[in-house]
């Protein structure tokens, strides 16, 4: 059986452990190095990981590279004396993901696009990289294609322009919608176990009240 294209470049991805690989990697950290903590690139390096998350190469669509720093929050030790168990140096982690960071802070940098989807792409002892696909909602590329036009406020019927007030995906990233959000809230999981995660543990606790 014949493999696709996709599926050489997918097994490539999967052998980290390979020095083809490992060379590679090494040779594009140094230059995503010099770049910025976020740069906007013309395709993605990860096309298969792209195309399997929802990315086109048409209008409409953006790829972001985001740098973050790996690791737990930083903090700096207390002057006064207190307890040692009260220091709160070490192990502060937040509960976002550093992918989550990294969508949240590409969905800063461009306002006017929602995020898509992310994926990693490399990492050093320092950083992570994750790129990240955003869509511009308002396009009418996006609008037109049944399969994004979830994303979009309008609707084309014909060569016409209707306002559709949808407004659920908007800011999708900061409301936890995005693939890494879910996770973070615990919704990918359902059944036993999982009542008091939907739609939110806040919401859930209110309605308790």
């Amino acid at each position: 059986m014949t493999k696709s294209m996709y599926r050489y470049i997918s097994d490539f991805w999967k052998k980290r452990n390979s020095p083809e690989f490992k060379e590679l990697m090494r040779n594009r950290i140094i230059a995503w190095r010099r770049e910025g903590a976020l740069q906007r690139i013309e395709r993605p390096t990860r096309i298969d990981r792209a195309r399997a998350l929802g990315y086109k190469a048409k209008q409409g669509y953006i790829v972001v590279r985001s740098r973050v720093r790996r690791g737990g929050r930083r903090k700096k030790r207390p002057v006064r004396g207190r307890k040692s168990r009260n220091l709160g140096v070490n192990k502060i982690t937040p509960k976002k993901s550093i992918k989550l960071i990294a969508e949240e802070r590409a969905a800063r940098k461009y306002p006017n696009l929602e995020v898509l989807n992310s994926y990693w792409v490399g990492q050093d002892g320092r950083h992570k990289w994750f790129e990240i696909i955003m869509v511009d909602p308002q396009h009418p590329a996006i609008a037109k294609d049944h399969r994004t036009s979830w994303l979009s406020d309008f609707e084309y019927r014909g060569d016409k322009k209707y306002y559709i007030k949808r407004g659920n995906q908007r800011g999708r990233v900061f409301r936890g919608k995005t693939s890494s959000g879910k996770k973070m809230r615990g919704q990918r999981k359902k059944g036993i176990g999982t009542e008091k995660n939907r739609p939110s543990l806040r919401r859930h606790h209110r309605r308790g009240n």
